[in-house]
């Protein structure tokens, strides 16, 4: 087996160019399957960490998001009366209503107009995120007209810097601070006093509230989230439903997850015809060139098995050579930020590509299988030659 591996890879390495054209072709193939994948990946993890375990959003029955949720103002303090919602320092509940409200900003430098997330806060909801921390500035006072805007959004749209101003809901808002939020959607959000943007937007109730449980777990105990579920249910004025706070961000990233998977599988599928195309010609001409090569290993002993593996390993390695530079191409893409519409909220959501073990190894066997597919015909081709017409050939 050594032999035959010493024999494929300096065969490969004397037919460089053609070599390098093969793999560089199927590196590119798998360059668009780990980016298409990581793209998904990216935006699943930037939503489910937005969320954190310890908390449970509340908001109205059958709702998908949180433009669709609406929890009226008699109805807020009845969740935060739950015995499954746990205490702050002060006694009071550990939970916050919020509001979220769509805006329409332009973007830095030009007028191509951007939809932005408005979130209401209240005086908990900072103490609920533990991923968010301000970065410049300060908090804004409730009761006035100050609000603070994620790093992603302060970078890239206009007035939403320390010291600018926007205009929205008939009012003028003063920026005040800049928070940064890692890897979660909140970097694309501007935040506010809940009671302003209400009273500026003429609304009447909030969107979600917000909760600490007293218990992480999922537990059928009391102080679990079927407890909270099961409150909420007994409870005729609510018509209301809780949900893991990362559970209900996942549920967010799952419509536009699935298309960019499908659409990771299909288009790397079609390109990958031609590669395996490719890697099949460049098989067949290693058979047609290496005839006397291959008849003077059968006559000293090798059997047709092993000129099957040899040629087969060749295309494995080829294969196996562009799935790692297409990977090793991809990787890079995680240095780079990129912003699309979130299809549940219908607003602009910033992300990395992600690149996670599962996408290396599937990216990996991606590349090795059009290698395999593409050198299987020549292999057998190549182990069926007749000793004596192969010793013949000129």
């Amino acid at each position: 087996m050594a032999s035959l591996f010493s024999y494929s890879l300096r065969n490969m390495l004397a037919r460089r160019l053609t070599t390098a054209l093969t793999v560089g072709g199927m590196a590119l193939v798998v360059f668009v399957f780990a980016a298409m994948l990581m793209l998904s990946e990216g935006l699943r993890a930037t939503l489910v960490l937005t969320g954190s375990p310890d908390n449970v959003v509340v908001l109205r029955q059958g709702a998908k998001s949180e433009m669709e949720s609406s929890v009226d103002r008699d109805q807020a303090p009845l969740v935060e009366s739950l015995p499954q919602v746990a205490r702050a320092a002060d006694g009071g509940p550990l939970a916050a209503r919020e509001l979220v409200v769509l805006i329409t900003l332009n973007k830095r430098g030009t007028t191509k107009p951007s939809n932005v997330v408005i979130r209401g806060i209240g005086p908990h909801s900072l103490e609920l995120r533990s991923q968010v921390r301000l970065k410049e500035g300060r908090m804004p006072r409730f009761g006035t007209s100050e609000i603070i805007a994620g790093e992603s959004i302060a970078r890239r749209f206009s007035g939403t810097g320390i010291g600018e101003s926007l205009r929205f809901g008939l009012r003028d808002w003063t920026v005040v601070g800049i928070f940064e939020a890692g890897a979660t959607g909140f970097s694309s959000e501007v935040w506010g006093d809940v009671d302003q943007l209400m009273a500026a937007f003429r609304r009447s109730s909030y969107s979600v509230v917000v909760a600490r449980m007293n218990e992480r777990d999922g537990s059928e105990g009391r102080g679990g989230l079927a407890g909270l579920r099961a409150g909420l249910a007994a409870d005729p004025r609510l018509q209301l439903e809780g949900k893991r706070e990362t559970r209900f961000y996942e549920e967010q990233s799952e419509m536009m997850a699935k298309f960019l998977g499908v659409l990771g599988t299909m288009l790397p599928a079609i390109f990958s015809l031609g590669a395996i195309i490719g890697a099949m010609i460049t098989m067949h001409a290693a058979v047609a060139n290496r005839v006397r090569e291959i008849g003077t290993l059968r006559a000293i002993g090798f059997q047709r098995r092993d000129i099957l593996r040899a040629f087969l390993m060749e295309s494995l390695l080829l294969g196996g050579s562009g799935g790692a530079i297409g990977l090793l191409l991809a990787s890079t893409l995680q240095l780079v930020t990129i912003s699309t519409m979130n299809f549940q909220t219908f607003s602009e959501l910033a992300f990395s590509f992600s690149l996670s073990p599962r996408i290396a190894v599937w990216s990996l066997l991606f590349g090795t299988g059009m290698g395999c597919l593409g050198g299987i015909l020549p292999a057998i081709k190549a182990s069926r030659l007749v000793i004596v017409d192969a010793l013949r050939a000129a």
